[in-house]
């Protein structure tokens, strides 16, 4: 039986639309659109560089424009996220506690971020700051330094924070909300009041089956092989979930032009399949993404999906980088077209644009140059500068966009 054939352009739309970034939202944001986003995409990753927005403020902001990253820090606050080891640390929709339970419950198989000796070694230690959060309430790392002496002496002591990570690991902890960022933690009843491990958490098995199904989802179209990193599941047999996804039609087989194997799409996507057997899709969106962005962070996939060679280079030393320290992907109506390594000063109101790299397959058009111009200007809106700065940049673009960068 043959299967539906379709062009990658529109294999790149099917997955732009489950990530939401089929088109531009065109009315005002608003706070419940930042957890609608969370629950299209299932994980929002958790990074910290801020040289221009962190990471998860900035995967928003590419599917939302001009929103108040207070919104982020809300849901958190309010309970409708929570904070978890998912692809890596994570924010996840509520509903998906029982999901990820089972890590909590089990956190030896998390590798470095959970010690069963070091909990077996500092265990009055951990006790008494288990003790501490009952009778206080939340604590943030900070709050225990080295010049800070007590009668009870505990929390002048340097481990502190690998305690705290470690009762997050193992589910003990939760993190309640973030101050300037900063994790603060509370018991993990007292954030999901009310949870019953033996009725609500699913097993390791169940739990990976409906990962892997939502991964369909949330990629809209995949191989195989791309499914596991969604979550970063290891060792799970993902052709017989495929199978069972086959047999419950909720995914069904593609190919695609240029590219080698069968590809799935799930049926979120069936709308727009027919169209995109027709080629009469497209993605509209211009915009940047951060390096943490799920239509990037699996390079792999990003190299056959999209042609795109990417990796962040700010744990690369400086003489050896190509594009910059913190390179935000350039996507323009569907495809990538290249890099931007941008630095926000802040209290200059300046977005420096330190280079920008096209890929050498990009032939640059007018409204190219317009969409680019405006994707930054939007940014840089955004991030409250007023004044765009640029250093390398093709002269074709600087011809069309002019030296006076205004926003």
């Amino acid at each position: 039986m043959s299967h539906p054939v379709i062009s990658l352009a529109s294999a790149r739309t099917l997955h732009l639309s489950a990530q939401n970034l089929l088109k531009p939202l065109t009315r005002k944001p608003s706070a419940a659109d930042v957890v609608e986003a969370i629950r299209d995409m299932g994980l929002l990753q958790i990074d910290t560089i801020s040289v221009v927005a962190r990471s998860p403020y900035l995967v928003l902001f590419s599917r939302l424009g001009s929103y108040s990253p207070q919104w982020l820090e809300a849901a958190l606050a309010s309970g409708k996220i929570f904070e978890y080891w998912a692809h890596e640390a994570c924010f996840i929709p509520r509903e998906d506690y029982g999901l990820l339970r089972h890590r909590m419950l089990d956190p030896q198989g998390m590798g470095w971020k959970f010690s069963q000796a070091w909990f077996d070694e500092h265990e009055s230690d951990i006790q008494a700051l288990l003790g501490h959060i009952a009778e206080n309430g939340p604590v943030r790392s900070a709050d225990f330094t080295a010049d800070k002496k007590s009668a009870s002496g505990w929390w002048d002591w340097k481990p502190h924070k690998k305690h705290l990570e470690t009762l997050f690991t193992s589910g003990k902890l939760m993190v309640s909300e973030r101050r300037n960022f900063h994790r603060v933690y509370d018991l993990a009843e007292r954030v999901m009041p009310g949870w019953d491990d033996a009725s609500q958490t699913l097993n390791q098995d169940a739990a990976q089956f409906q990962m892997l199904r939502r991964s369909a989802q949330y990629l809209g179209i995949f191989k195989p092989e791309w499914l596991a990193d969604y979550y970063r599941l290891r060792r799970v047999n993902t052709q017989a979930v495929i199978e069972q996804l086959l047999a419950d039609e909720e995914i069904t087989p593609v190919e695609v032009t240029g590219l080698e194997g069968v590809f799935y799409v799930h049926q979120q996507q069936f709308s727009l399949l027919q169209q995109a057997t027709e080629s009469k899709i497209r993605s509209t969106v211009t915009t940047l993404l951060s390096p943490f962005d799920p239509v990037v962070w699996d390079r792999k996939r990003a190299s056959v999906l999209f042609n795109f060679e990417y990796r962040i280079e700010c744990y690369t030393p400086q003489a050896k980088r190509q594009y910059g320290y913190f390179t935000l992907p350039v996507l323009q109506r569907g495809e990538l077209i290249g890099r931007v390594d941008a630095k926000m000063h802040r209290k200059e109101k300046i977005l420096e644009v330190k280079s920008l790299h096209l890929e050498p397959q990009v032939a640059m058009t007018t409204r190219r140059a317009q969409d680019i111009h405006g994707a930054i200007t939007r940014f840089a809106q955004w991030q409250g500068a007023e004044n765009v700065l640029t250093g390398n940049v093709p002269e074709t673009l600087m011809v069309l966009w002019g030296t006076d960068w205004q926003v």
